[in-house]
């Protein structure tokens, strides 16, 4: 139950190299750091996680997820924290590894972000040209606090 990640920006265009593409909406019944509970829909499904706070490099944290029903996920979508995430979510394989990338829409519109899913903190992956820099660890561009303080209102 532990994830590890890396977490880049994308600079060049990889939707061609894309083998699927799904809309998600989310929301948060708890952003806080330590815990936090996130209600998502991915297309025709819905599901529940928590996860856990970040180790000090931000590679690696508990996480615990489970598929309930869309129209459980609509009703808690409703109880959440103001700020709902609306994104697509690209699945794009390189080399060994499948590489999730995040294009934001509404307020963090702009924003595209990559994540590559590891089974250690130290595992080699192959990074695609569209791959920009690295943002691991870097608490702006967790999920929990754009939909706090959304892209478009970094200064840029």
């Amino acid at each position: 139950m532990q994830e590890i990640e890396r977490k880049f920006l994308v600079t060049g265009d990889y939707k061609n190299d894309a083998f699927k593409a799904q809309r998600i909406t989310q929301g948060y019944l708890n952003s806080a750091p330590e815990r936090c509970v996130r209600v998502r829909i991915k297309g025709e499904q819905g599901f529940l996680t928590i996860k856990g706070i970040s180790d000090a490099a931000g590679l690696s944290r508990f996480e615990w997820e489970r598929e309930i029903p869309v129209a459980e996920a609509q009703a808690l979508l409703a109880l959440c924290e103001p700020g709902v995430i609306d994104k697509t979510r690209y699945l794009v394989k390189a080399g060994l590894h499948t590489f999730e990338v995040d294009e934001f829409y509404g307020d963090n519109a702009g924003l595209v972000v990559a994540e590559v899913e590891l089974t250690s903190v130290d595992e080699a992956f192959a990074k695609p040209s569209w791959l920009g820099e690295e943002v691991t660890g870097d608490k702006r561009y967790y999920n929990s606090q754009l939909m706090q303080q959304p892209y478009s209102l970094w200064s840029r």
